[in-house]
């Protein structure tokens, strides 16, 4: 019953930390609570599909007690977050099993009486849970960073995957417009050169003035686009922080 408040106590927590739930460790504690009587369910003679359904009910009971209720959609994502960390620090502790072969009676791996696998899980599942957590952000944090970018220019739509780096303040320094890149062959009828500097490099760029840029569903003008040779990963267009800002 220790072990399971434990583990329910560090899924409710994640829980908590990915949504930004901010509830007091009182609630976590609450909620980590009920998890951890349910396991009294294992001692109750009854089929497994009352099993699922009562842990189904308990998982609901300790979102509600832990973030409260305010509408369905929020419960559900909850809920779905909870069984997410679950999973993977279900199948963290599944793969200790098989890597060991330790005798376990549950998610408990049992060595003449109280083993080192028993504290080597309580030590490193809140590590296994952080790293998710902190690599889940960090994806999150790129997505929001991908748009969709059409740059109209002659009639002819150019369609474009997006990147914000926040790091791209090229200016035009005679029209003063943010610049950004894109790395495609464009056939231009007028352009122009301005100069760049980065780190230990420097040069010229060719430029453009599109008829029109279009940035999820967002029109913009004042706006100067660059061709640049050098592959990007990810993206085709590397957008500039002052457009975003506006």
């Amino acid at each position: 019953m220790i072990l399971n408040f434990f583990f329910d106590f560090i899924l409710l927590s994640g829980v908590s930390h990915i949504l930004k739930r901010n509830v007091s460790i009182y609630k976590v504690m609450m909620g980590a609570f009920v998890g951890g009587v349910s396991i009294l369910f294992l001692f109750i003679n009854i089929n497994s599909i009352l099993l699922f359904i009562s842990k189904i009910l308990i998982s609901i009971i300790m979102i509600i007690i832990t973030f409260g209720y305010k509408n369905i959609r929020y419960t559900f994502k909850n809920f779905m977050f909870l069984y997410t960390l679950s999973m993977i620090l279900g199948g963290f502790l599944y793969f200790l099993n098989i890597e060991f072969s330790y005798k376990h009676i549950g998610i408990v791996f049992i060595n003449n009486g109280l083993s080192i696998n028993f504290i080597f899980l309580v030590i490193t599942s809140p590590i296994i849970i952080y790293i998710y957590i902190k690599q889940a952000q960090t994806l999150k944090n790129n997505y929001n960073n991908y748009y969709d970018v059409d740059i109209i220019y002659n009639n002819l739509i150019h369609k474009y995957k997006g990147f914000l780096d926040t790091g791209n303040n090229l200016t035009d320094p005679v029209s003063l417009k943010p610049v950004i890149l894109i790395n495609d062959s464009i056939k231009l009828d007028k352009f122009y050169y301005i100069p760049y500097k980065v780190v230990n490099n420097e040069g010229l760029i060719k430029c453009f003035k599109p008829d029109i840029v279009i940035i999820n569903d967002k029109k913009i003008k004042n706006v100067v686009v660059g061709i640049i040779e050098n592959k990007m990963d990810d993206f085709d267009c590397l957008l500039n922080k002052k457009i975003m800002e506006e």
